[in-house]
């Protein structure tokens, strides 16, 4: 599944050094300018996942797989972008393309990183990036009123309903509030599905903290924190450069003692991945033989034909039955085998719906 993350902030915020730290195919290019990431730097990251480690420890396979997602790092943004302000109209294109949204807000003080927004305030950057994302929903939803008005007041009556849903998103974006805070469903839903609004979209922040307030934070996080639970978002408070850091050193040990430096106990790059891969919905069901054992990422609530198909498409088409191990059963009794002789394997069908952290093995015919 080709679902991407697409980091933003305003400039010089830590977007592209936090980018250089979680990719590991790609490397943008980090400058104390306007405007350094003009076209957007993709990266394919691993999701770190104790469960596969663990698998594969019992089955002792040939290779390894972790699933795995992506991060777009897309150009800062800035006051006026809707209004094609610093190449606005691009970047805010490039956000539109991606799932969810990583918002990196700075949270430190340091005078040689150039800011032109005045003093350090996260919740007016974060007002400043909101504020651009709903003009432009706000330009969408105004553009597709006029078109559905007319057919509306011909008497259609999916056109009048969606009329007064895209009513109702001009006056929640009118007074400062993003889309997803209004939770459409169904047919609600449809009426703006091909709009691809920037503030439907889930989002993340990061805290880009300085080193001293790495564990426990500070005032400017603490605000940003406050601000996010207010919408039901996550803070992910971390120091961007120390990441990059680590980010760099090649041995598993290299890494320990590094953080154990920091008394810090995991990158905190592992805690954004693992909650943007949540955010976007995302859930992981893996397949365990002595060729591979490997983690598959699928969204939630799908059922067992449609994980077979992330397998290859034929799955999905010939699908037949799906032999199905719980993770904890497949720990406990540590082998497929001994899951069968317990009672533990189990035969599902095409409604079966797919738990986070199944063991699984499909049976199909094409």
């Amino acid at each position: 599944m080709a679902l991407q993350a697409g980091i933003v902030g305003l400039p010089n915020v830590g977007k592209s050094t936090l980018f250089n730290a979680v990719s590991n195919s790609a490397k943008a290019q980090a400058s104390n300018y306007r405007f350094c990431t003009i076209e957007p730097n993709v990266g394919q990251v691993d999701v770190p996942d104790e469960r596969l480690d663990k698998l594969a420890e019992l089955v002792q396979p040939q290779r390894i797989l972790p699933t795995t997602f992506e991060f777009v790092d897309i150009a800062g943004l800035v006051k006026g972008a809707s209004k094609g302000e610093g190449l606005g109209n691009k970047f805010l294109a490039n956000i539109r393309e991606v799932d969810a949204i990583v918002h990196v807000i700075r949270c430190f003080e340091d005078d040689n990183i150039l800011r032109e927004e005045g003093a350090i305030n996260p919740i007016g950057d974060k007002e400043i990036i909101d504020t651009e994302l709903q003009l432009k929903d706000l330009e969408s939803v105004e553009k597709k009123i006029q078109r559905v008005e007319k057919i509306a007041k011909a008497g259609d009556a999916k056109a009048k309903r969606a009329h007064e849903v895209l009513i109702n998103c001009r006056e929640h974006l009118g007074e400062g509030k993003n889309i997803r805070a209004l939770q459409l469903e169904g047919e609600d839903h449809e009426a703006i599905a091909d709009l691809f609004l920037l503030t439907e979209k889930p989002v993340l922040y990061v805290a880009n903290v300085d080193e001293a307030a790495l564990l426990t934070g500070n005032k400017y996080s603490e605000a940003l924190v406050k601000a996010a639970e207010a919408e039901g978002a996550q803070v992910i408070v971390m120091n961007n450069s120390i990441e990059a850091q680590i980010s760099e050193l090649e041995t598993k040990e290299d890494k320990e003692m590094f953080l154990s430096e920091y008394g810090l106990t995991e990158p905190g790059l592992d805690r954004l991945i693992r909650s943007t891969y949540t955010l976007l919905n995302l859930i992981t069901y893996f397949t365990a033989g002595v060729q591979e054992v490997r983690a598959w990422t699928i969204l939630r609530g799908w059922k067992a034909p449609q994980a077979a198909g992330v397998i290859h498409s034929d799955f999905e088409k010939g699908f037949i039955k799906a032999e199905v191990i719980a993770y904890n059963d497949y720990v406990n009794f540590k082998s497929e085998a001994a899951c069968r002789e317990n009672g533990k394997l189990r035969i599902e069908g095409k409604e079966y719906v797919v738990n986070d952290g199944d063991v699984m093995h499909f049976r199909f015919n094409v």
